[in-house]
């Protein structure tokens, strides 16, 4: 279990700067320079990763369990994480309505996919990582939602053709991981097949 609130610490401390100390982060830019800092976000960031996928593996191993979670909770993960996808797809698609109405889809995907996450599994390291994810999502969108809101940013739309590769390209991704991503990375089915 260490080993996963190490990793959620520095996969999500590293992501958080921008969230929390921006006016640093600049800074630590400004003096690094962006390539540098990239690459030790990037270090850490998958130093992170690594350690939290390997800390929740092993927390699989012997689980402890605060709820029993339904079976009918699996179809509903399943079903909530058809526009997780497509709101990733859509972070990456310049130009399309979602972001220009959203902002921020990659924070919005991530908080469906822990909450989604969080109804279908019920041990305490899923309440560690999918919770830990939520928070932080919940939090990011809200101050970067007030940021944009003071400093008057949007993020314009160019035509419904761009939402339409990322409804198209999320659909593929998301069929791809129900189908046999999920099972080949994860271990599990999202059907519980």
């Amino acid at each position: 279990m260490l080993a996963l609130v190490a990793g959620l610490l520095l996969f999500l401390g590293a992501h958080s700067l921008a969230i929390a100390l921006p006016e640093k982060r600049a800074a630590l830019i400004s003096q690094w320079g962006e390539q540098k800092w990239k690459a030790l976000v990037g270090i850490v960031s998958i130093a992170g990763f690594v350690l939290l996928v390997w800390g929740y593996g092993e927390a699989r191993m012997e689980p402890v369990w605060l709820w029993q979670s339904p079976v009918w909770t699996r179809h509903l993960a399943a079903l909530l994480m058809l526009p997780s996808m497509i709101l990733l797809v859509a972070t990456y698609v310049p130009g399309t309505h979602i972001k220009a109405r959203i902002g921020h889809p990659m924070l919005l995907a991530t908080k469906i996919w822990a909450l989604a996450h969080l109804f279908a599994n019920g041990t305490l390291a899923d309440l560690l990582l999918f919770g830990s994810f939520l928070g932080w999502a919940v939090l990011g969108f809200i101050i970067h939602r007030r940021r944009d809101r003071a400093a008057g940013t949007t993020y314009p739309a160019v035509s419904a053709s761009r939402d339409a590769i990322a409804v198209v390209v999320g659909l593929v991704l998301y069929g791809a991981f129900a189908g046999k991503l999920h099972v080949l990375l994860m271990g599990v089915s999202p059907f519980g097949t």
